[in-house]
């Protein structure tokens, strides 16, 4: 019996974090223009060039979103189901964007970590980005919306491994307020303040400096920044 192999192509597809006003955001782009007021929203991703590495596109992906040329981008998963392009409008689209006849586009997921407040130099095809909270996510094409859920359980491994990584979401001054907040909106959960002040003492990477907050209408908290040297000395002596 003859075997029937798919017709295939691969692309990538990056989840970029931000974190902004206590809020844990995506960004994302918009894929065609607006139906009867509602933005087709999608993860930034691409086809993969014939001459390039997998890593190599989605590194192109994120700096002709951002203009940054290398961000935190870690790879976590490839999603192959033959469902994935079972919607008619998301077949049109395709056709319409690269012109292949595909009958089954598998993608390696990509998340990186960006900070919300870094100026971005958009260079794609996509001409409106935006950050989403990831609360409020809307309904996205393909299967966008699952990459997006798995992505948040490996982002809590990644942290689990490696902490620093934390820190590229914050400004390089933060409250532990906003450290507090950002670990809440990461993990999806209420994390007692007053047992996390005491994880946060025990961990010498994390320096406390004597500014603080200014034109606030409470008590103004002191700030906080990382010190990657002194994390890095750490972790290479353990």
């Amino acid at each position: 019996m003859k075997a029937n192999f798919i017709h295939t192509y691969v692309s990538v597809d990056c989840v970029v974090f931000g974190f902004e006003d206590d809020q844990l955001n995506i960004l994302l782009v918009q894929r065609g223009a607006d139906k009867k007021g509602v933005k087709d929203l999608k993860l930034p991703g691409s086809l993969i060039y014939n001459e390039e590495d997998v890593d190599d596109a989605a590194h192109r992906v994120l700096f002709e979103l951002t203009g940054i040329k290398r961000m935190s981008l870690k790879q976590f998963r490839c999603f192959a189901s033959p469902d994935r392009t079972k919607n008619p409008d998301d077949v049109k689209w395709l056709d319409v964007a690269y012109q292949p006849n595909i009958n089954r586009l598998i993608t390696v997921a990509y998340l990186s970590l960006c900070k919300v407040d870094r100026k971005l130099n958009n260079i794609s095809k996509y001409k409106l980005t935006e950050w989403c909270p990831i609360n409020k996510l809307p309904q996205m094409p393909f299967d966008h919306n699952q990459i997006v859920k798995e992505s948040l359980t490996e982002i809590r491994q990644w942290i689990e491994f490696d902490p620093a990584i934390v820190f590229e979401l914050l400004p390089q001054k933060f409250t532990i307020s906003q450290l507090h907040k950002l670990y809440e909106a990461i993990y999806n959960k209420a994390i007692d303040i007053r047992n996390f002040h005491k994880k946060v003492a025990a961990m010498p990477y994390v320096v406390a400096l004597e500014e603080r907050q200014k034109d606030v209408s409470h008590r103004a908290a002191r700030f906080y920044k990382f010190d990657k040297k002194e994390y890095n000395k750490r972790k290479t002596s353990i």
